[in-house]
């Protein structure tokens, strides 16, 4: 069976996902088997998940995926470089997925390969050490970096956030390995954080009008809108950070300055800059205004903020999943589920009580997932749906 993964950036609510996975079927044949590695209820952007992880996971069947393992929310919630690491492992650890699929702007693997190449050598090194001492974001000096190895045209790719995200999940199949082959799909529709509507709106506009109670219906996949409005309706959606924003508040406050240094990522004193303005600040986006300098992206103090709140530390490197952790199969999954169970070189997660036999490191995951989960619904609408415990309590989806 050809089995192509996806790694966490598929969203349910993007219908541009949707286009990449009957893409990948129009390329590789029709009965080809797509595994989504999916992030939980924290996300990249450094924000709670608009909906529950199984409810996402469910929306995902529906929008042509098969299988869906969810990558754990240290990789989940950490910066590119440590997502892409985290997500390929799960893939490779899967055993018999044969290709990674992934959009990009560019939709061309060989630039991508070109950067891929280059970000590993000293001389990248040496030029990013200069243009940061600059005074550079991390990001423009990458940027300039790449440029003085290769050329103006190639470096302009890094300007575009998925192929920054593609070339690291060309630099994590490298590094662990694996003999995934890289399909590189041309991302279609709005641009990412677009507010542009349309019938490929970007998943930030769409998550904007769910949350002000503006009209969104008509702007996601069927089967997404139909879980969506379930969860409404139930009280467990759409959630947002703003719906416990006393919580994190008071988390944070209970912090001393050292207590964010673990959080701080590049070590760069930030994190004082951070406690500063928690001190001094009364909401969460004033909080971010406050820390943020021309050297610091929105999207790194989002994730500081969350996982600070959470106790949740970045992985190192080389540092992977545990477990693989099933949130939702149909019946062409459950297939390749069950090959899974024969080839894969990590232990199947379905029954969450199961975890007590994959040993020490598989419980210390599980169990700070499990309190983030506790900390996630307590953003839900209605208290009454935000019952402790429920990453014991609810088990895969299966359709």
């Amino acid at each position: 069976m050809t089995a192509v993964g996806i790694i966490a950036e598929y969203n349910p609510f993007h219908r541009g996902h949707a286009w990449q996975i009957g893409e990948v079927r129009r390329r590789l044949g029709a009965d080809t088997a797509v595994a989504a590695c999916m992030s939980g209820n924290f996300v990249q952007r450094g924000d709670f998940a608009l909906l529950e992880k199984h409810a996402r996971a469910e929306a995902a069947l529906s929008g042509g995926a098969d299988l869906v393992l969810e990558l754990p929310t240290p990789w989940a919630c950490a910066p590119a470089e440590r997502f892409a690491q985290g997500g390929v492992a799960v893939l490779e650890a899967a055993g018999g997925v044969t290709h990674l699929a992934f959009g990009c702007e560019c939709g061309d693997l060989e630039p991508l390969e070109r950067i891929a190449a280059c970000l590993d050598t000293p001389a990248y090194h040496a030029g990013l050490r200069r243009f940061l001492d600059g005074g550079m974001t991390f990001a423009a000096a990458r940027q300039g970096a790449v440029r003085g190895l290769t050329d103006r045209e190639t470096a302009e790719c890094l300007s575009r956030p998925n192929n920054t995200l593609a070339v690291e999940y060309l630099r994590a199949l490298k590094k662990q390995g694996s003999a995934m082959e890289p399909l590189a799909l041309p991302r279609v529709g709005a641009a990412h954080d677009s507010g542009e509507l349309g019938d490929f709106s970007s998943a930030s506009a769409i998550r904007e009008r769910v949350l002000a109670g503006e009209s969104w219906r008509e702007l996601v996949p069927e089967g997404t809108a139909h879980v969506l409005e379930r969860e409404m309706g139930a009280g467990r959606a759409p959630v947002s950070a703003a719906n416990c924003e006393r919580a994190i508040l008071a988390r944070l406050r209970q912090m001393g300055k050292e207590d964010f240094r673990p959080y701080d990522g590049g070590n760069e004193g930030l994190y004082r800059r951070f406690y500063q303005a928690v001190q001094s600040e009364t909401a969460l986006e004033d909080v971010l205004a406050a820390a943020k300098t021309k050297r610091y992206p929105l999207a790194r103090l989002r994730r500081m903020l969350v996982l600070s709140a959470l106790g949740v530390r970045t992985p190192g490197p080389g540092e992977m999943p545990p477990y693989l952790r099933v949130l939702g199969a149909n019946g062409r999954g459950r297939g390749l589920l069950r090959e899974m169970v024969e080839r894969a070189v990590l232990p199947v997660l379905t029954k969450p009580g199961s975890v007590r036999r994959l040993g020490e490191r598989a419980q210390e995951v599980f169990d700070l997932e499990s309190r983030c989960t506790d900390f996630y619904v307590l953003a839900f609408p209605e208290l009454a749906q935000a019952g402790p415990g429920q990453e014991f309590a609810i088990g895969p989806v299966m359709r």
